[in-house]
């Protein structure tokens, strides 16, 4: 799983190992923080009565030729039960503000990243007959937001990259994605932001890192019927 080392990869990774997954986890320089996720993964296993292995990479996903290589010493290992796309570059941007560097990042990231890292596994997830589970956002679903423009574009790119390998890995492999709203608020969200968005949430609350990681506990290992997805994950914020 890439992104592991906070927040919603955190939870993430923490969930699948209760459940007795061995990890591969990625950071790019949190790596005392991806180091802490680990440490607390192993022992949330070992209290369910699971030994798993969990490996650790650094790497800039930004970096084309990083992530093939990483997908390559990934795939020597074999059987790959489930990949996770969670790693994501996010940052306002207006059409005054666009840069070529700063969309070509953020698709590198979002978009290419997770194809180039499906495509160097993708022997190793049909060995498995296993899923790939990415995220989008529920704002590139149709109803987008001022001031994202170049985040929101390579998050685009990741809901049709869902259903063309969908199709590219079918039958023995599943892929879906999670749209989520809000999981985990940015550490420097403005609190009137917040509060506007939250009073039009039908459920009430915001998403958690949990919410978002029992759903691709999921996608990955109970949604047998389920491929070329995308679920949003928000409490109802679509319908308002």
């Amino acid at each position: 799983m890439t992104g592991a080392a906070r927040r919603v990869g955190r939870a993430i990774a923490l969930d699948l190992a209760a459940h007795g997954c061995d990890l591969e986890l990625t950071c790019r320089t949190s790596r005392a923080e991806l180091e802490r996720t680990a440490d607390d993964a192993r022992a949330g296993a070992r209290a369910k009565g699971h030994e798993i292995d969990v490996r650790l990479h650094e790497i800039d996903l930004a970096d084309d030729a990083a992530v093939v290589a990483l997908g390559r010493d990934l795939a020597s290992r074999g059987p790959l039960h489930g990949l996770v796309h969670n790693a994501s570059s996010y940052g306002p941007a207006t059409l005054a503000d666009v840069t070529a560097a700063d969309a070509l990042s953020h698709f590198r990231v979002n978009a290419l990243a997770p194809l180039l890292l499906t495509q160097a596994l993708a022997s190793s997830l049909r060995q498995a007959g296993g899923a790939v589970v990415l995220f989008s956002d529920i704002h590139v679903l149709g109803r987008p937001r001022r001031r994202f423009l170049t985040y929101s574009m390579s998050k685009a790119a990741v809901t049709d990259l869902v259903a063309t390998l969908a199709l590219e890995l079918a039958p023995t492999v599943r892929v879906n994605a999670i749209a989520p709203g809000v999981v985990a608020w940015p550490d420097d969200a403005d609190p009137g932001e917040v509060e506007r968005y939250e009073a039009r949430i039908p459920l009430g609350r915001p998403g958690t890192p949990e919410d978002a990681a029992g759903c691709v506990r999921w996608l990955l290992f109970d949604a047998a019927y389920v491929t070329g997805e995308v679920l949003r994950l928000d409490g109802g914020r679509w319908l308002r």
